[in-house]
């Protein structure tokens, strides 16, 4: 019986080799750029089947990525000639309303989650895109909506079953569960996360258009406002094309211009009052009640499946008195239409969470920038990713320090650690010598096993 003949026998899930007719769809990642080749790729119906799958992996001496998602944008969910494990097919949640508590399995979707606890009307603060994987964006941190409110999507993370690279099944020990707390996904494969649930309700989202010119101005406002507001508020920003809705300005309609949005998570009564001074100088503004679904979905449209994309992120020290106008510059100088820069204020809730209690880094940092080149002719690849590496180094003067991993994409050498900072990057490669030695798990923005010691 071959290696592979052994794994079919124990396996629930599905196996698929090139050759077979679905073979180019489960190999398919969220970013057209990374249109690589995997040898075998295990759709796992069970934590034994990814068990089943790492071991085969290791026998035959296969590296291994993890699908979840497959929504990084640097595509480490899929690589030539490796095993791929996709969880794509554990979708499941199971939601404990009294406990506050959901259940979910590693190929969970963020819109399965929200159908599921929204349901009880309750949410797990998570991302922005309902088709990002819960998986990938819960391991590297989690920014949304709901990040100054309540914390991050890691900060949620309560427990975890966790397939180990020698193919055993574990539930999280503490120190393995600070790692998994914004550790990038490098010590294990989580097949279920156990997320803490917040209560939720409609919200009061309001959003302005600026012109070009008036973008240094509006900067300056969206600062004080920003750095003022309640916890029940979030505000954001971006520099992108504007779209041909009504209450756009037909003069900025089709061109680059600058969009902030308020979302007001207290009584919608009362939104209107706590948005409206932001947006007393924008050339056109929609305001309206929304249920949390639909703010969840908000940013399906903009990034779509298929599309190529290459993402550079920073955090700064601010947004006003200098970055403003390299950012306006930036927005000008945008190669393609479906592009954006994408600006928050931080602070909140991630603060809470005292710096030694996860391993994610930088939350004190006050502001994160993300330069996000989006287009879809392959020909146009390198003037695109140029312009969002140009976009963050024409910031470097107020970077803060780091990056957000989620984003981190053909970095060069040491940006792992300088990301995670000296203690915490070593903290991190103690764990991945105790559960990953042989660094089976590489397939991400990698934190290897420390060195053997001579004797």
């Amino acid at each position: 019986m071959t290696k592979l003949s052994r794994l079919r026998a124990e396996f629930a899930g599905r196996l698929v080799e090139p050759g077979d007719p679905e073979y180019d769809e489960a190999r398919a990642v969220w970013n057209s750029m990374h249109d690589r080749k995997p040898s075998l790729i295990a759709r796992c119906a069970t934590a034994e089947d990814v068990s089943a799958a790492l071991r085969h992996a290791r026998t035959t001496g296969r590296a291994v990525t993890v699908r979840g998602g497959g929504h990084n944008v640097a595509g480490t969910a899929v690589a030539d000639d490796a095993v791929m494990v996709d969880l794509s097919l554990m979708r499941e949640v199971r939601v404990d309303p009294n406990a506050g508590v959901a259940h979910a399995q590693g190929g969970c979707l963020l819109r399965d989650l929200d159908a599921a606890t929204l349901a009880h009307g309750l949410v797990c603060p998570s991302g922005v895109v309902s088709h990002t994987g819960l998986g990938g964006l819960a391991l590297g941190g989690g920014y949304g909506w709901l990040h100054r409110k309540w914390g991050l999507t890691c900060d949620h993370l309560l427990a975890a079953e966790v397939v180990l690279a020698d193919g055993t099944i574990v539930e999280a020990s503490a120190d393995l569960l600070w790692g998994l707390r914004g550790g990038g996904g490098n010590l294990g494969v989580v097949t279920r996360f156990t997320l803490r649930l917040r209560e939720v309700s409609a919200v009061h989202l309001h959003t302005g258009v600026f012109a070009p010119d008036d973008a240094v101005a509006a900067l300056a406002a969206y600062r004080d406002f920003a750095e003022a507001q309640s916890r029940d508020l979030h505000t954001v920003g971006a520099f992108k094309h504007a779209g041909r809705q009504d209450w756009i300005p037909a003069a900025l309609r089709g061109t680059p211009a600058m969009f902030l949005t308020a979302a007001w998570f207290g009584d919608p009564a009362d939104g209107p009052a706590r948005t409206t001074p932001l947006f007393v100088d924008a050339a056109g503004n929609s305001a309206r009640v929304l249920p949390f679904a639909e703010l969840q979905a908000l940013g399906d449209h903009s990034e779509p499946h298929g599309n190529r994309y290459y993402t550079k992120s920073c955090y700064l020290t601010r947004l006003s008195g200098g970055p403003d106008a390299r950012l306006v510059e930036c927005a000008t100088e945008m190669p393609s239409p479906l592009s954006a820069i994408d600006f928050e204020f931080l602070g909140g809730a991630i603060t809470d969470v005292p710096d030694a209690d996860s391993a994610f880094p930088r939350r004190d940092a006050p502001y994160m920038c993300t330069v996000s080149a989006q287009w879809t002719d392959p020909a146009r690849d390198s003037e695109n990713a140029a312009w969002s590496r140009r976009g963050v180094e024409r910031l470097a003067e107020w970077h803060y320090g780091g990056a957000y991993v989620n984003y981190l994409q053909d970095e060069q050498p040491g940006k792992v650690a300088e990301v995670y900072g000296a203690g915490r990057y070593e903290r991190l490669a103690v764990l991945k010598s105790r559960y990953d030695p042989a660094n089976q798990l590489a397939g991400n923005q990698n934190i290897p096993p420390l060195p053997e010691r001579k004797p």
